[in-house]
């Protein structure tokens, strides 16, 4: 197939390019590199550089004769979503939209959706499924949600067959070494914990070590970039082969606390991260672990690559040689 990589320059935007490539699919990317790499660009693949809120730009892209799409185009600082909803409200809700009628209009039938697993809120059942009521904490879920709500009814009204993958923790980096793009101004624990390690960040914050959890701080499930990355194909190929929708989560099904995390970190890079425990922050759960079972079933899906041993040597090496540690 021909894709269009919406945001495809980007930390998971380039795993997935790569995966699609490696799989035989012809890509372009699109994105505007406001937060995009271009280390993480291919030569395999097309590049347009436009903005999913310039309708023209998308229009002319939809109309390139490609057959499906993957979006990945979001705003995503959970913390930032509270304090501007209405950078979030333009970009995610509005942005998606002018994707979605470019693609009508091209007669493009196909899309995949970064979506998350922010849009379930404080886990009422452990571990969460595609059942789990969606109750969003933050205004970036709040944004993942309606997206979903608007697909639905473009399937429904437009025959729009789309797959929404709800991430859990993206982490690692390619394991054949073949992406090195760091995320800017990361929020996300792994990444932090390698600024800290390779001296850009002086200490780690631990936020609260007193949950309900058995050394305290809390426990995420985290997903190699790589198993996401694969996720994204199988769903593209199975939505274009079946001509339905669907929504699955990803993640590894295991939780690994903040603690283990830094102490595993400081074994694989040798070194002191330094660490202080800092108030919690509002709104973080004691713990979130997903059930990816529906992904496994429908896709034959799973998690090759989330070891935590994996996740972190992995984004250790891309850390290591860009600053040569």
């Amino acid at each position: 197939m021909k894709v269009l990589a919406v945001g495809g320059a980007g930390y998971i935007g380039g795993h997935v390019v790569r995966a699609l490539l490696d799989s035989g699919h012809s890509v372009t990317v699109f994105d505007n590199m406001s937060s995009g790499d271009r280390s993480n660009l291919f030569s395999e693949a097309q590049f347009i550089h436009g903005d999913i809120l310039n309708f023209e730009q998308i229009r002319l892209a939809m109309n390139s004769g490609i057959d499906a799409f993957i979006h990945l185009a979001a705003f995503k600082a959970a913390g930032e979503s509270m304090i501007a909803p209405e950078k979030y409200s333009f970009n995610n809700i509005n942005g998606t939209v002018n994707l979605l009628n470019a693609a009508v209009q091209a007669g493009v039938k196909n899309m995949v959706f970064s979506s998350s697993a922010a849009i379930y809120g404080e886990p009422k059942y452990l571990p969460v499924d595609e059942k789990h009521p969606a109750s969003p904490e933050n205004y970036y879920g709040f944004t993942k949600l309606e997206i979903e709500r608007i697909l639905a009814w473009y399937d429904r009204l437009k025959g729009l067959r789309f797959a929404a993958l709800r991430y859990f923790n993206a982490a690692g980096y390619d394991t054949q070494g073949r992406l090195s793009g760091l995320e800017r101004n990361p929020e996300n624990l792994l990444p932090v914990v390698m600024e800290v390690a390779a001296g850009i960040r002086p200490k780690l914050k631990i936020f609260g070590d007193d949950y309900d959890t058995p050394d305290g701080t809390c426990i995420r499930d985290y997903v190699h970039v790589n198993d996401l990355a694969n996720a994204h194909v199988m769903a593209l190929e199975y939505i274009s082969a079946k001509d339905t929708s669907l929504t699955v989560n990803l993640g590894s099904q295991n939780g690994v606390s903040v603690k283990n995390m830094v102490e595993k970190a400081r074994k694989i890079t040798g070194k002191a991260i330094p660490a202080e425990i800092a108030p919690r922050r509002p709104g973080d759960a004691a713990k979130i672990v997903a059930s990816s079972e529906e992904a496994g079933r429908l896709l034959g899906w799973k998690a090759k690559y989330s070891d935590v041993d994996t996740l972190i040597s992995s984004t250790w090496e891309v850390y290591r040689k860009k600053f040569l540690l």
